[in-house]
């Protein structure tokens, strides 16, 4: 294989990681305050007729829901998520601040402010190449690999519904592409389209990117699901992908596995 895909192969895959995976804890919340013991009856059929908004749940509780390797049928669910995953909202900065939810989601982090987060990566399942494959072959089997940093964000006072109102509007705005950069590294997304969201939650938005790096075009995609107060955000790249701009598709088993988990 020639020295020129090697290195389109290897600078790409790397820009495909550096632009995705990376997310931010948030610190935990308190419970809220608890209704007082002697409500009467007439109050309890007030609150019957108009439910309260969600509650948010706590770093305790999001840690419970967020997923285990028992959830998934395949892949590795990783539940300490390395450091280098890790990047705070303030080191993701748009170009154009409407975008910057798009940006944030896309480094692997939340948008809004959250009460209380948890998180976790998720990688699928190695593939070995062909026996007697052609080495570039090879190459591009090893690399076709998903990775997934999902976020779960808990939100007080409305911020989940506020949340998924900004990332929509962004997906609108910014469909015509926009540029961030996350701890120093400038990422260039030419299109945004809005996809098939999945069923089951609250809310739900599906997109998917097209990044430009080392003059190749490939998908990133994402996932947000609004359940109650909490976000999960699921952005996801595909590493060969990334080196050949060919499709992959979304591990939709996660939101699946995760929306369970949250009712």
């Amino acid at each position: 294989m020639s020295s020129l895909v090697i290195r389109r192969t290897a600078l790409a895959a790397s820009a495909a990681a550096l632009a995705l995976l990376a997310t931010a804890c948030g610190g935990s919340s308190d419970d809220g305050d608890k209704g007082d013991a002697g409500k009467t009856a007439q109050a309890d059929k007030t609150a019957s007729a108009t439910p309260a908004a969600a509650k948010p749940l706590t770093a305790a509780e999001l840690e419970k829901a967020a997923l285990t390797q028992a959830d998934v049928k395949s892949g590795k669910v990783t539940t300490k998520v390395a450091a280098g995953d890790n990047v705070a909202q303030d080191k993701v900065k748009a170009e154009d601040e409407a975008c910057a939810p798009l940006a944030l989601l896309q480094a692997g982090t939340y948008t809004g402010t959250p009460s209380a987060t948890a998180k976790r990566s998720w990688a699928s399942d190695a593939k070995k190449p062909e026996p007697g494959a052609d080495p570039e072959d090879a190459i591009m089997t090893g690399l076709d690999r998903t990775k997934v940093v999902e976020t779960l964000s808990s939100y007080a006072d409305g911020g989940a519904e506020q949340a998924m109102k900004d990332l929509k509007a962004a997906a609108q705005k910014c469909a015509g592409g926009f540029a961030y950069t996350a701890l120093g590294t400038k990422t260039t997304v030419v299109k945004v389209a809005v996809t098939d969201a999945p069923q089951g939650a609250d809310e739900a938005l599906a997109l998917t990117s097209t990044v430009s790096a080392d003059g190749v075009k490939f998908p990133m995609k994402s996932v947000i699901v609004r359940k109650g107060a909490t976000l999960a955000y699921f952005p996801a790249v595909n590493l060969a992908s990334g080196a050949s701009g060919k499709d992959f598709p979304f591990p939709a088993e996660l939101v699946d596995a995760q929306l369970a988990k949250l009712k």
